[in-house]
Parts: structure tokens; C-alpha cells; sequence
């Protein structure tokens, strides 16, 4: 697992390079979903903190002893969140890279008052128009990041995405960028294990590895 990850953190430095990027302007958020705390603990032990999970639940029931273990842990909700565990989710994650609906950010910005906390929150685009996939639609993005920061207040820190499986993903990086360069947005999540340094040479900000990282993930 540690071996997974320093060959990663290579990879990450060879794709800075091959574009002229800084080092270490690319950051590596470690999909940890589905596996267990045993499995996570030798890439914490390693120096890896910033971790992504999918499900609120699913790291409602082992981060909380993590975070405790190591405390400066970043952790990424990468997932789509339902407006009913906005609550809880606030309490465990530090950003929230999937916000893209209305309903989603307003219940954000009422439970952020009610509770006078926030995290960061990245706002997910579907750029491939996919029905069965979350995310706000290309076209109405600009307007939808209009009223997080204009009329709810919300901090946006990025925008996110996830290209469709079948192609390739170098046009949905460019759109996810002309996004975020219109909106003078810092933050690009994109790409993966498969893509990540392809993503890198686009201008992802942060890259979601998690196979790569972790190995096969159980149950698949």
C-alpha cells in the first residue's frame, strides 16, 4: 500500500514536470471508500492526509477515530450527498466536492448557519450530460455558482468532475477548466487513477486516486 502510494506521489511529480508545472501544485485526495480502517492506517503512517469518501455513512463509522489519531486529516465528501445527512456530513467532512443542485446548497447555507460552521465546497459538473450521473449541467453552471456565492454565501473553492467512462477525458477537462478560469475558481478535481496525469497536464488542482492507491476495491 505504501509502495502504491509513493509510486503515485511520483507519478503526480513526473506529470508537473512534463508540463511545466510548479511541484507540488497538483494535490492527492486517496479514495479510501469501501475500505476498511486497517486498510487506510499504513497510508495515513505513510504522511498521506487528505482522504475522499463516497457515502456519509460509510465514514461516519470509521474516520471519526482516525481524525482523531491524526487530527491535521483533510477529508473529501466525493460522493453525492442527500439533503437529510447535509447535517452530519458538515460535522465530518472538511470539503464537499459534489454540490449541484438548488436544494443541496440551500440546505448548506441554512445548516451552516444553524450551526455556525462551514467546510469548503466544490460544485460538481456533469459534463457529459450523463442521466444517470450527478452533477449540474455545463451550461448552467455559471448562474448556479452565481447564486452559492452571490445569494446563499456559500464558499466555493472548485468544481469537480467526473468524465463518462467510455471517453476520453481530455475534452471534459478542458470544459471543467474554462469553467473555473470564468469564474476565477483555484480549485479543478479531476481526474483519476486511470487519467490522473492527463487531468494534470489540463490543470487539475487535485486528482481523486483511489485503485491505484489502494488496490482492487473489495466486492469488485
Amino acid at each position: 500500500m505504501t509502495s502504491n502510494l509513493m509510486t503515485i506521489k511520483e507519478k503526480i511529480k513526473g506529470a508537473e514536470k512534463a508540463c511545466g508545472r510548479e511541484d507540488d501544485s497538483v494535490t492527492l485526495v486517496a479514495v479510501s471508500k469501501v475500505h476498511v480502517a486497517e486498510t487506510i492506517m499504513p497510508v495515513l503512517e505513510a504522511g498521506q492526509r487528505i482522504f475522499g469518501e463516497n457515502r456519509v455513512q460509510e465514514a461516519a463509522g470509521k474516520w471519526p477515530a482516525m481524525k482523531e489519531a491524526y487530527p491535521d486529516v483533510e477529508l473529501h465528501l466525493i460522493g453525492p450527498l442527500q439533503t437529510n445527512k447535509v447535517r452530519q456530513a458538515i460535522d465530518l467532512f472538511d470539503v464537499i466536492e459534489t454540490v449541484d443542485r438548488p436544494k443541496l446548497a440551500r440546505a448548506l447555507a441554512r445548516i451552516f448557519k444553524e450551526e455556525n460552521k462551514s467546510c469548503d465546497i466544490y460544485i460538481q459538473v456533469n459534463t457529459g450530460h450523463e442521466s444517470q450521473k450527478a452533477g449540474i449541467a455545463p451550461e448552467e453552471t455559471d448562474d448556479f455558482i452565481t447564486l452559492c456565492r452571490n445569494e446563499l454565501g456559500l464558499p466555493v473553492k472548485g468544481v469537480m468532475c467526473i468524465p463518462p467512462f467510455d471517453e476520453d477525458g481530455a475534452e471534459h477537462f478542458k470544459l471543467l477548466k474554462s469553467i473555473a478560469d470564468r469564474n476565477k475558481i483555484d480549485i479543478i478535481s479531476m481526474g483519476m487513477s486511470g487519467d490522473f496525469e492527463q487531468a494534470i497536464k489540463s490543470g487539475a488542482t487535485h486528482v481523486r486516486v483511489g485503485t491505484a492507491v489502494f488496490g482492487k476495491r473489495p466486492g469488485y
